[in-house]
């Protein structure tokens, strides 16, 4: 656990200043966090909402969190739980396919001015859209995010050979996509 994650808890621990650390946790992670929900999410109102929910649940557990791992990794955790919860809810809530599901979001992401970018850019998202969300995420978390299989096996709880898996099997339809285009 780094320094910045060592002051933060010591705040958050004493009833003097434990708004003061939870106000700086999120400070310190909030974009991070977003990122990783959008990254999955598409929409931002989604990622907006699931940001907070990330943050609120971490609140909750705090006293529970025993460091054995650094604040970054455990509120990844949170936050990609709360993705993968979130489309899955989102799937049954309306009764509608993966795959109308993916169609609604590329149809997001060709409608939304917002996301600048060249085309190889909307093509790659196009292509995440397609990934099953276990794969979309190992590819952010490697190959957007930079971390390491040891990090990515701490978030997810999956093993280093099944990462690195996902993530070969995620880059090659990624390149069939992009490639049939």
């Amino acid at each position: 656990m780094n320094q910045t994650d060592q002051q933060i808890l010591e705040r958050i621990r004493s009833p003097f200043t434990k708004e003061i650390g939870f106000r700086q946790l999120i400070e310190t992670y909030q974009r991070k966090v977003y990122q990783v929900i959008r990254r999955m999410v598409i929409i931002h109102e989604d990622a907006d909402d699931l940001t907070q929910n990330t943050f609120v649940k971490a609140f909750r557990s705090l006293d529970r969190f025993q460091g054995n791992s650094s604040l970054f990794t455990w509120l990844y955790r949170i936050a990609t739980n709360e993705a993968l919860s979130f489309l899955e809810k989102k799937k049954n809530r309306y009764f509608f396919s993966l795959e109308d599901h993916r169609e609604k979001m590329e149809s997001y992401l060709d409608q939304n001015g917002n996301l600048n970018g060249d085309e190889i850019q909307l093509r790659l998202q196009k292509a995440l859209l397609k990934l099953p969300e276990k794969q979309r995420l190992v590819f952010h978390l490697k190959y957007q995010e930079e971390l390491t299989y040891e990090q990515m096996s701490e978030i997810t709880g999956t093993s280093i050979g099944a990462l690195k898996a996902s993530y070969h099997h995620a880059v090659k339809k990624i390149e069939q996509y992009v490639l049939s285009e």
